[in-house]
C-alpha cells in the first residue's frame, strides 16, 4: 500500500488536480452525505430554477446512507452507496462546482467525461467496512431534506476518512490501470 495524502475537504480543483488514479487519501475537515434521494431532490430543485439549500461549491459529496447511531455515538455504520445510482445526477452536481466524490463501484462515461469537464475526483471507501468508516466521522449534521431520513443532505466532519483515487481530474481510471497487470491474455 503506497503511503496515504492527506487532504483537508473543503478542497478546490487545484487540489482535485493533484490527485491520481489509485492515490490514497485520509481526509479531514468537512463532507457532504448525500445519495440518490437527496440527488434527485436538489436536480429537481435547480430545474424549478430554485436556490439550493446548500452550496456545493467544491464540496466532496459521500455517497451515504447511515444506519442509525447507537447511543453516545456520532453515526452509525456509514459505508459507502453504490455511485452508479447516481451517475444519471452526477453531472448536473458536478456542474455546481463539486471538487470530490466518494462511493463505491465503477462510474459511466458521462460521468468520467463530466469529471474531466469539471476538474473533480472521484474517490472510494470500502464497501462493508461501515463500521470503521464511521470512526473517522465525528459529527453529522442535517443541512437539507430532513423528510429524507438518512437520505438527508448532512455535513460530516471527519479526520482521517480513508479512501482511494479511483477516476483523477484526467480521466485516469483505476479500476482499469490497477487491473491492467493482472489481465491474462
Amino acid at each position: 500500500m503506497s503511503h496515504a495524502i492527506k487532504i483537508t475537504a473543503p478542497f478546490d480543483k487545484e487540489t482535485a488536480k493533484k490527485l491520481k488514479a489509485g492515490d490514497n487519501v485520509l481526509i479531514s475537515g468537512t463532507i457532504i452525505a448525500a445519495r440518490d434521494a437527496a440527488h434527485k431532490a436538489l436536480t429537481e430543485a435547480l430545474a424549478r430554477g430554485e436556490t439550493l439549500p446548500v452550496d456545493l461549491q467544491n464540496e466532496t459529496i459521500y455517497y451515504l446512507g447511515p444506519s442509525p447511531a447507537k447511543p453516545g455515538e456520532v453515526i452509525g455504520a456509514a459505508g459507502p452507496t453504490t455511485s452508479g445510482r447516481m451517475d444519471k445526477y452526477t453531472p448536473t452536481i458536478l456542474d455546481l462546482g463539486v471538487s470530490g466524490m466518494v462511493g463505491k463501484g465503477y462510474r459511466s462515461k458521462e460521468v468520467i467525461e463530466s469529471i474531466k469537464k469539471n476538474g473533480a475526483v472521484y474517490m472510494v471507501a470500502i464497501g462493508g467496512a461501515g463500521a470503521l468508516i464511521a470512526k473517522s466521522i465525528k459529527k453529522y449534521e442535517v443541512l437539507a431534506y430532513p423528510e429524507l431520513g438518512p437520505e438527508a443532505v448532512a455535513r460530516l466532519t471527519v479526520e482521517d476518512f480513508p479512501a482511494i483515487v479511483a477516476i483523477d481530474s484526467e480521466g485516469n481510471n483505476f479500476y482499469e490501470v490497477g487491473q491492467k497487470p493482472y489481465a491474462k491474455i
